[in-house]
């Protein structure tokens, strides 16, 4: 399988426009030979949206949303977008689509809202991580910052998850001294690394470019091997599509060698858990 990172630079809550970006991107990428084109975090809106959230918001069988099904029978795609639920909520959400069909949403569990970040403002935080099954093989989705904790990719993990897709809008954040690179993005790299490696999967994090509202977005979306080796890298800051070839033979290959998942003790995990949350919560006196 061919797989396409689309590291686009969106225009900020400008549907129509990012929908016909992700329409020329997906025919660029299928040209090359792509089956599968991940999108950014927000790639159909912009990431600093703020007010906007609900001007830009869809539900799941919107027009809009038609016509992403539309386009993925040329290629499996992942699109972030702002879906509008019932209660009058918004999520920050990645949707997975193939043949036509919507297979999957996830909405983004985890919500930063420190320094430059206030997505607790504006979106309801998800609560659920889900592999699901394609011609892929099985897999997840999780939305940046769900990427940096631990837990999610451990949840997918076990749920024997092939193929990590993130989408990220991740603004770049501290120089790294001599390297040319955001800090930021140099710990996105290990924590592909550490996922590919301990869970013999394959990890497509895709990273958008460009400038929105005064903030650089850094870029650099990478695919990662079954056992951590970087397959493909992005340019840093600017859009980009950069495509890799996806073995499922290198995944086998690559938990035969290193067993981590067959040795894992996910009961043991969730009883451990308990007890630590349940002594958290008894009162010391």
């Amino acid at each position: 399988m061919k797989a396409a990172l689309a590291q686009t630079a969106p225009h900020l809550a400008r549907v129509e426009a990012n929908l016909s970006q992700h329409e020329e991107t997906v025919t660029r990428a299928v040209a090359a030979g792509a089956e599968l084109v991940v999108f950014p975090e927000l790639s159909l809106t912009g990431y600093l949206l703020m007010e906007a959230t609900p001007e830009v918001a869809i539900t799941l069988d919107s027009p809009t949303m038609d016509r992403l099904r539309e386009l993925s029978r040329q290629a499996a795609i992942t699109v972030g977008f702002v879906e509008e639920a019932v209660g009058g909520r918004f999520f920050n959400a990645a949707a997975f689509l193939d043949g036509g069909e919507l297979l999957h949403v996830h909405r983004k569990v985890y919500l930063p809202s420190h320094g430059l970040f206030d997505e607790t403002r504006h979106f309801a935080m998800g609560d659920r991580m889900r592999v699901f099954d394609t011609r892929f093989g099985r897999v997840g989705m999780l939305v940046c910052r769900d990427f940096w904790h631990l837990g999610p990719a451990y949840v997918l993990a076990c749920q024997d998850v092939d193929v990590m897709c993130v989408l990220s809008a991740s603004p770049g954040r501290g120089a790294e001294s001599g390297a040319g690179r955001f800090e930021s993005t140099s710990s996105v790299s290990l924590l592909g690394d550490l996922y590919a490696r301990s869970f013999g999967c394959h990890v497509l994090h895709c990273s958008r470019g460009g400038v929105e509202e005064g903030v650089t977005f850094a870029g650099g979306s990478e695919a990662f091997g079954p056992s951590g080796e970087r397959l493909v890298r992005g340019a840093d800051e600017e859009p980009d599509l950069v495509l890799v070839d996806i073995d499922p033979e290198a995944r086998r290959a690559a938990r035969l060698r290193m067993p981590f998942l067959k040795e894992e003790r996910p009961h043991l995990i969730l009883r451990e858990l308990q007890r630590v949350l349940a002594e958290r919560t008894a009162p010391r006196y």
